[in-house]
């Protein structure tokens, strides 16, 4: 059976098909999961270590060097890296992508578990697989109060909201930070201490003592059996109060006769705040293949109803919230697909002049779109920012195959002089399988070698390809089988023909003397190509290189650290400073602060921290660059003591997952780490220098912790007072720690008892502090002078290793500049002599590193790419000189992409070398049209007259098409969408570039090289 008969016979299930698999679309479209981030696992492991307050350096040696050692052993382990500070330490452990990431972590929980209890006692970790829904939460919140205390508002959140939201499916975990726990506070007065006889270690023995719960034992009686609990646990500070002592001259005494027992909190070192308010704030962190809108919509409708249930006083503020970031590129999406099908629809109307025609492109390409996505429904897949972007990118691909068969068939079936118009659609259709079989098949294998593309770059981009793949794929079938039949049936040709058929149009009559004279002077192609080939370099040296596209995600982090040993009460007066600042910038929502905290788990020190700060409606604002700028120069001329640096969240997320995500990483490493600590200032200062580096960024890798009083107890002098050191040291923690000794079950939760000695911490000076009273069993006080003596120890700086060895990471972010120039320079400031001593070498790594991987990965999927197209030529001619015609004239378009990317102000990131890649595949297929119909006439006149019809023959479809997705392209070319476009406008700029400058090649200069081989082959 023929195809004609074929598809006859099979008509009406054709149609069938392909409107229920539309519908099935539809459905799939409203159930499709939505989310920022496809489902990636990256191969990064993070774990968190916490061993107490030992110094840096014996941190590294006792807790974090023997993890690493046992890390390393791990199968597929390929990096280890730690960064060790006092008493903590966090370790990353980088695994080959592809890897099966639910075993890696198998696996470091069990070499850990092995080697813990070797390590000091009390240390703990926890190990999380470096995930986009495990490092930022989906949405986040902040509960203030001017009225309700900061411990009622952590356990409204721990205890209500938290397993409210926890609740819902779909979400991960809520996770709480801020706010304050309640505890008891036993002061005592030291002088009362010595009145009574007594000592601390005796208040504890009486707390410890009088809070217990024993069973003792089980009563048997009337065939039941009882269990006998002694129950005298405390129930409130009044119980507490209530703790009698015995002295020396035996007198019983209640417990606050030696000092006072109240109410207060649990110290920390930390603070949280909201709108410069103190604050609790909740994260709602997402399940990795939960639909993040939907869910965010529940979120919102149960806060919504418990807040109404809560005090007026208490206010709930959103702060962040990931959600606004896909919403605003759906409805980007959205818009890029409707203006530019209607761009599109207009050409088709221009040049047909035939509602009904343009109507058949007006079903089949939304029709495309949705059996797509039922593909990737039927995958797994969800909505997302590559997804999305390959919806709209694919816009202009899947109306290109249907307007150069909708012109086949009206040139065909639309001429007056066919008999039966109707009948003679299937054979026009029939006729342009070849070429349109060609010309799909080199767009689509291009997409074959980003498959096997690794890194960052092929773990978000695969979904962008494959989405694009498919959209391809589901548009050549549509458009051989389904378009025939919808133009059949929606087309009258009895009444409408073809508008251009036997008129020389202007377009045609201008083609055709540029052609012939062309052909007459093909000296001035060759003319045109060095041109093209000059202007192209030009462009190249002068576009920018990124890595990922600029976008305005509507907020950005403001990373900050104070002066090192800064204490908190300090450091929050610094910072309210720039509070100041956000509060009076009119582009500034909101805001919120953390201080010994951080988004993601960063590991922090009291005075280092980050706010979070969120900008109002785009549309009434200027873009997020401009408003960091500006803020950042305020803070620098407002607050100089403050180092801090901006970016916006995304990319800052990604940075964290596979690595460090400044733009800007200097790794610096010696024989003798002893001299990177000055190295590493020297670079600092010379990077700062820069143009393009932000100064106030630069962070020279040196960060000391803050200094320490070393207390050393003489053994000999402890004992002349019958005490032993770790008796006067536990004594003075009671002065300023305190301990707590004890704890009862509260309302919602154990509440400890602290014992601590009046006159501690903030009343107490440096200078004062070998005053301290000890007490000695025989109840005689002396000072801590008579047994201690006191060394000022400065701050050890904390260590980073690599690899087992010691690095020190210079890091700076990058502003009003493109990534590689402005590295190009930073390379050239280290060369500088004596910069780098003997013996120090450097390797640039976050941003730069990935950008330089995915650039050399693009360059090979190119070059696959390239290979490909030749090898489908080499099939569809099997002659050699075409395929080399066509693929020097497309890579020849490839040139163009530098010069629209420069024009455009638009780096040259890896989403415009996917353009790039893709202009390949699309500049071979406008080719194929030419030569598929060239080769059809040959078949009945001259060649070189074949060439010159085929070239008059392909104008007006070629054109169309071109015209029909550049037009398709330009909102997201435009990004008229805001950041929902932003991530794609590269793409499109890229594509447009190539098939302004594919148009004349294919048109005017293909021809004319193709006829200087026939004249050699005479």
């Amino acid at each position: 059976m023929k195809f004609v008969e074929w598809i006859e016979h099979h008509r009406r299930s054709l149609i069938f098909v392909a409107v229920a698999l539309t519908l099935a679309g539809m459905f799939a479209a409203y159930s499709m999961p939505v989310g920022l981030f496809p489902v990636v696992n990256f191969p990064r492991i993070r774990i968190e270590v916490n061993a107490g307050d030992r110094p840096p350096r014996q941190q590294l040696l006792d807790v974090t060097a023997p993890i690493e050692e046992t890390l390393r052993s791990i199968p597929q382990a390929l990096n280890v890296e730690s960064t060790t500070s006092r008493g903590s330490s966090e370790i990353f452990v980088d695994f080959p992508w592809g890897a099966n990431m639910d075993l890696a972590l198998l696996g470091v929980q069990s070499a850990i578990s092995q080697i813990l209890p070797s390590l000091p006692a009390g240390t703990s970790y926890k190990a999380i697989q470096m995930r986009p829904n495990v490092l930022m939460p989906m949405s986040a919140y902040a509960l203030i109060s001017d009225s309700v205390s900061q411990v009622d508002l952590k356990n409204l959140t721990t205890q209500q909201i938290v397993p409210l939201l926890s609740s819902i499916e779909g979400v991960a975990q809520v996770t709480a930070l801020g706010g304050q726990d309640r505890e008891v506070e036993v002061k005592l007065d030291p002088s009362k201490l010595k009145a009574f006889g007594l000592t601390v270690s005796d208040v504890t023995t009486a707390l410890k003592d009088g809070n217990n719960l024993t069973a003792l034992g089980h009563l048997q009686d009337n065939d039941l059996l009882y269990l006998l609990l002694s129950n005298n646990g405390f129930t409130s500070v009044d119980s507490v109060r209530n703790i009698m002592l015995r002295t020396t001259g035996d007198k019983i005494i209640p417990l606050t006769d030696l000092g006072s027992v109240q109410e207060g909190t649990v110290p920390q070192q930390l603070l949280v705040e909201d709108q410069g308010k103190p604050s609790v704030e909740f994260d709602v962190f997402q399940q990795a293949n939960a639909n993040s809108v939907a869910l965010q919509a529940q979120v919102e409708a149960k806060l919504s109803t418990f807040m109404k249930t809560q005090p007026a006083s208490v206010h709930l503020v959103k702060w962040y919230d990931q959600t606004q970031l896909v919403r605003a590129s759906a409805q980007a999406v959205e818009e890029a697909i409707l203006i530019g099908l209607v761009l599109a629809a207009m050409v088709l109307l221009l040049f047909l002049r035939n509602w009904r025609a343009t109507l058949v492109a007006i079903l089949v390409v939304p029709m495309s779109m949705f059996i797509t996505v039922l593909l990737l429904y039927a995958l797994g897949m969800s909505f997302n920012i590559m997804t999305l972007g390959g919806l709209a990118a694919a816009v202009g691909l899947l109306i290109d195959d249907v307007i150069v068969m909708i012109e086949q068939i009206a040139r065909r079936a639309g001429a007056p002089d066919v008999l039966l118009p109707q009948s003679s659609v299937l054979l026009a259709a029939t006729e342009f399988l070849k070429p349109l079989t060609g010309s799909s098949l080199a767009t689509i294998i291009i997409f074959i070698p980003l498959a096997f593309l690794t890194g960052v770059t092929g773990a978000f981009f695969r979904f962008l390809s494959l989405t694009m793949a498919s959209a391809l794929i589901i548009s050549y079938l549509l458009t051989a089988f389904t378009v025939p039949l919808l133009a059949r049936t929606i087309i009258d040709f009895k009444k409408w023909h073809d508008p251009d058929h036997g008129k020389e149009t202007w377009l045609k009559r201008t083609h055709g003397k540029l052609l012939r004279g062309l052909f007459g002077r093909p000296f001035i192609i060759a003319i045109a190509v060095v041109a093209m080939v000059v202007v192209g370099y030009v462009g190249f040296g002068h576009v920018g290189t990124g890595f990922l596209p600029k976008m305005d995600e509507g907020g950005f982090v403001l990373n900050y650290r104070t002066n090192p040993g800064t204490s908190l009460a300090e450091s929050n007066r610094e910072l309210q400073q720039i509070e100041a600042i956000l509060k009076q910038d009119p582009d500034v929502a909101a805001y919120s602060r953390r201080t010994g905290a951080g988004l993601g788990g960063d590991l922090n020190e009291p005075n280092q921290g980050d706010f979070y700060v969120r900008l109002t409606d785009p549309r009434q604002r200027a873009g997020i660059d401009k408003i960091m700028a500006r803020i950042t120069d305020e803070i620098n001329a407002k607050v100089p003591g403050v180092n801090f640096d901006t970016a916006q969240l995304l990319n800052d997320q990604i940075g964290d997952m596979v690595g460090r995500p400044q733009p800007v990483v200097i790794d610096l490493s010696a024989k003798n780490p002893a001299v990177l600590g000055d190295v590493a200032q020297n670079v600092a200062a010379a990077i700062a220098a820069v143009r393009g580096v932000d100064p106030a960024s630069v962070n020279n890798g040196v960060v000391p912790a803050g200094d320490a009083l070393d207390i050393q107890v003489d053994p000999a002098a402890a004992a002349i007072e019958g005490l032993t050191p770790a008796q006067v040291q536990a004594q003075v923690n009671t002065y300023f720690e305190g301990d707590v000794v004890t704890q009862y079950l509260g309302i919602a939760r154990d509440v400890g008892v602290r014992v601590q000695m009046m006159g501690s911490q903030t009343d107490l000076r440096r200078s004062e502090l070998l005053n301290i009273p000890i007490t000695t069993p025989d109840g005689h006080v002396f000072p801590l002078s008579t047994v201690a003596k006191i060394n000022f120890v400065a701050g050890q700086p904390q260590l980073t290793r690599k690899n087992l060895a010691q690095i020190v990471e210079v890091t700076a972010e990058i502003s009003g500049r493109d990534l590689g120039s402005t590295i190009n320079d930073i390379k050239q400031a280290l060369q500088k002599p004596n910069l780098l001593p003997a013996g120090v070498t450097y390797t640039l790594g976050g941003q730069y590193q990935q950008q330089q991987i995915a650039f050399t990965g693009m360059l090979e999927v190119f070059a696959a790419a390239l290979v490909a197209e030749i090898i489908l030529l080499l099939f569809l001619y099997e002659r050699f000189i075409l395929p080399i015609i066509i693929i020097a004239s497309s890579v020849l378009s490839t040139g163009a992409v530098f010069v629209g990317l420069w024009l455009t102000g638009i780096e040259l990131n890896i989403t415009a070398m996917m353009g790039m890649v893709m202009i390949l595949g699309i500049a071979t297929e406008m080719a194929i049209f030419y030569v598929s119909e060239y080769q059809e006439m040959e078949k009945h006149m001259p060649p070189r007259e074949a060439l010159y019809e085929a070239a008059l023959n392909r104008l007006r479809p070629i054109a169309m098409s071109t015209v029909a997705m550049i037009l398709a392209l330009l909102p997201l070319a435009l990004a008229i969408g805001g950041a929902g476009d932003q991530m794609q406008q590269p793409l499109a700029v890229a594509i447009i570039a190539g098939i302004i400058v594919q148009l004349p090649i294919v048109l005017l200069a293909m021809p004319v090289l193709i006829g200087l081989t026939l004249r050699k082959a005479r």
